[in-house]
């Protein structure tokens, strides 16, 4: 069989006020277009279908007509789990309507797998679908224990054990997948995601995919994961990757290249996963005009990026008057943000960045000399304020030096 995977639609989504359901709408036209092209015979959406537990109806409309195209009147199976921003009851409301179009909708976790079977190829396919596993959503309080290593521990082994009760039905003679919606460690994040983590306590080891069913050893041959935006592997035991998103959802994704994954899966095969490139989403792009108001027009000019969403960052010595913020405005529809940095302001990111850089135990000795007026801080205070956060002196350098 041949699987599609993808996740983290946000249908619904916008940014800084600006609608993207025209892009929206375009990655569907997209997506069926590769659907019918790659001949699909299931598709796994690892949640975040919607923005907001309360989505617009533009965009459940949206969602509803790309389930009726995908889903080629039941012909093509297509699973799907709630992430953290989607409702799980609303998400799951209309199962019963959408299964007999071949589409299973699971909002709240459970540990009954998925099975489905699939006549093209008479093949069966055993998904173990584990939807956002929050605490409220788990209904169970985890530990007592608060601190975070802890939380850690107790939430990884929670997602292992319901993994391994769905895992059990896997056999021999199935294609046998996973699919969960949530935050793997060593995963790499952009700052559209909300967090689904404290610190991170609610992080899930690698190895809660791939639990020991007693004697029996059967592993899934794929994780679909879907909450991180950008398309990635994870290191573990198997295959683990999350899709990413199908549109860049905020300036910390600027430069990704947004995908879907397809793969072919045959029971006891190994998974080669491939990227089919995705052009549906404008280009988010960041400027940095330097040169100030005359250079930022001239790339006006110019038409620079012209059908992008871009976040503008101009070097001024005055500030813009309303008459050339109006002009920029009209010279690009796109221009989300225009951010004026001052001398004064680079100064500070300067010395900020060079702060960052300094050793914790010379922090602290300029730290001391500003709250005494300039006096300088022996070494017994300098080790002792470094035994206390735990950090050591590094004596050797500084004689060296």
């Amino acid at each position: 069989m041949r699987v599609l995977h993808t996740a983290d639609w946000h249908f619904g989504r916008t940014l800084e006020g600006r609608s993207r359901m025209e892009e929206q709408e375009a990655f569907v036209d997209e997506l069926v277009q590769i659907v019918n092209e790659e001949a699909i015979d299931v598709i796994l959406l690892a949640g975040d279908v919607y923005d907001t537990v309360n989505p617009p109806a533009a965009a459940e409309q949206l969602f509803y007509e790309a389930m009726e195209r995908l889903s080629d009147q039941g012909r093509r199976s297509i699973v799907i789990i709630s992430g953290n921003h989607d409702h799980p009851d609303r998400l799951a409301a209309a199962s019963s309507l959408l299964r007999r179009q071949g589409i299973t909708l699971i909002g709240q976790p459970s540990e009954e797998a998925v099975r489905i079977q699939l006549a093209r190829t008479n093949e069966e396919a055993i998904i173990a679908a584990l939807p956002y596993p929050s605490e409220a959503r788990l209904k169970q309080l985890l530990t007592q224990n608060n601190e975070e290593e802890a939380i850690r521990s107790a939430y990884s082994d929670k997602v292992a054990q319901l993994f391994a009760k769905q895992t059990a039905a896997f056999r021999a003679d199935t294609v046998n997948l996973m699919m969960s919606h949530l935050y793997v460690l060593g995963g790499k994040e952009t700052e559209s995601e909300r967090p689904i983590q404290v610190g991170g306590a609610y992080t899930v080891h690698p190895d809660a995919f791939y639990p020991v069913l007693g004697q029996q050893l059967l592993h899934a041959q794929y994780v679909a994961l879907g909450h991180l935006h950008r398309p990635q592997m994870v290191k573990g035991k198997g295959v683990i990757r999350y899709s990413g998103s199908p549109i860049a959802y905020s300036f910390s994704e600027a430069g990704q290249t947004k995908s879907v994954t397809v793969f072919d899966a045959a029971p006891g095969s190994l998974i080669a996963p491939e990227e089919k490139y995705l052009t549906s989403g404008k280009v988010l792009s960041t400027w940095q005009a330097k040169g100030g108001y005359a250079e930022l027009c001239n790339w006006l000019d110019e038409g620079r990026d012209a059908a992008a969403w871009l976040d503008v960052s101009v070097h001024l010595t005055e500030a813009l008057t309303m008459e050339q913020i109006q002009h920029i405005r009209r010279a690009h529809a796109g221009i989300v943000h225009i951010r004026p940095i001052y001398p004064e302001m680079e100064a500070i990111a300067e010395e900020e960045g060079q702060r960052a850089a300094m050793p914790v135990h010379e922090l602290f000795r300029r730290f001391y000399e500003r709250q005494t007026g300039g006096a300088s801080p022996d070494d017994a205070l300098v080790d002792l304020f470094l035994e206390l956060i735990g950090e050591e002196e590094p004596v050797e350098e500084e004689a060296a030096g």
